[in-house]
């Protein structure tokens, strides 16, 4: 049932700007509260909703702050669908943010995507995801090699993906005055629907250690 969420206050803001560059303890914990209740505690009735809709979003966790600055400063939150591939959410004074990920993978995992990548029948189809992906304005990332792994050819046709050891599609959602309102479950939701193939290719092909 969706109702949670009715927007991050704008008073979410001055807690946050308060909180910038490298605060002290006591200015931290004069704020503690306020961040709690304007901040993260919207993130957790955003999540609520969000997976109210979709029982694959019911899996998820909203971070607490941790001791770095940074974390007091941007409030994280992820979706988890499979292992290791997960939305994350990061709201801050920037406005909200999502990505579809596969990340820190297992054992195992970076072999399992490869034979994917290199495989005809889906190795086209996530070129073809990540590609419509792109379009929509997400930027791709990850970790990288410099060139194609060992026993795959340098002139592969996806020799980009293969050099992948994890996969990421971020873009920032905005920071409009949308994001004190209901609607920024729409919004996350839109987001999330962008993302879908891509992560859902990676729920199926890496998913689980081989």
């Amino acid at each position: 049932m969706r109702g949670q969420f009715t927007g991050w206050p704008e008073q979410a803001m001055d807690v946050l700007w308060q909180l910038q560059g490298e605060p002290a303890h006591a200015t931290r914990e004069r704020y503690r509260a306020d961040r709690e209740r304007l901040v993260r505690q919207p993130m957790i009735a955003l999540l609520n909703d969000i997976a109210d809709t979709d029982p694959r979003y019911e899996d998820f966790s909203v971070w607490h702050y941790r001791t770095g600055s940074w974390w007091w400063q941007h409030q994280g939150a992820v979706i988890r669908l499979g292992r290791k591939i997960e939305i994350g959410l990061r709201f801050s004074l920037d406005g909200l943010r999502i990505q579809g990920a596969w990340w820190y993978p297992d054992p195992g995992q970076v072999d399992m995507f490869r034979r994917a990548v290199a495989s005809e029948g889906s190795g086209r189809e996530l070129s073809a995801v990540v590609e419509d992906v792109r379009k929509k304005g997400y930027d791709i990332s990850g970790d990288v090699m410099k060139r194609p792994p060992r026993g795959y050819p340098a002139d592969h046709p996806r020799a980009n993906l293969l050099r992948h050891r994890s996969l990421i599609a971020a873009r920032p959602l905005g920071c409009e005055e949308w994001l004190h309102t209901p609607e920024a479950v729409d919004r996350v939701l839109s987001a999330a629907a962008d993302l879908d193939a891509l992560l859902m290719w990676l729920v199926r092909h890496v998913k689980r250690a081989a």
